[in-house]
């Protein structure tokens, strides 16, 4: 229940800060939200926020497709306590592509060993069937 509510907080002050976003942005805009609710709550719906082919580039070094971040999460080998972002730095869409560079604060548990970090995000969206998936991710390690 609890993250219920923080997604509809989520969407509520993206819909009231963003008064100068386009359609299309505010419909990117909320599957960002969405995301990182999804990672925060260890939930599975987030792989159907995924393009097939999506890459992800760790700041630990670690390279994932679908399938290892499939194994991974389902695993419980991570499990996110909390994902916030803490600003977005850039934010374009061309036709169906979109990048987005933000700041998010991240703390949890890997392998049972309490983590806390503070990333810069580079995301890469496509536009697939009028729905915004991930692409691509890279994070690096902000000190």
């Amino acid at each position: 229940m609890k993250s219920f509510f923080c997604f509809i907080f989520l969407v509520c002050f993206v819909f009231g800060f963003s008064q100068t976003y386009s359609k299309k942005e505010k419909a990117l805009l909320i599957q960002v939200s969405k995301l990182d609710s999804l990672m925060e709550n260890n939930n599975s719906k987030i792989l159907e926020l995924f393009s097939d082919d999506v890459s992800f580039g760790h700041s630990n070094g670690w390279i994932q497709n679908k399938d290892d971040f499939k194994k991974d999460f389902g695993s419980g080998k991570v499990k996110y306590q909390s994902v916030k972002q803490t600003e977005l730095k850039e934010f374009k869409i061309k036709n169906k592509f979109a990048s987005l560079r933000r700041i998010i604060a991240v703390k949890g548990l890997y392998k049972d060993e309490t983590f806390k970090m503070k990333l810069s995000v580079l995301e890469f969206w496509i536009r697939q069937k009028g729905i915004w998936k991930l692409w691509s991710r890279q994070s690096v390690s902000l000190k």
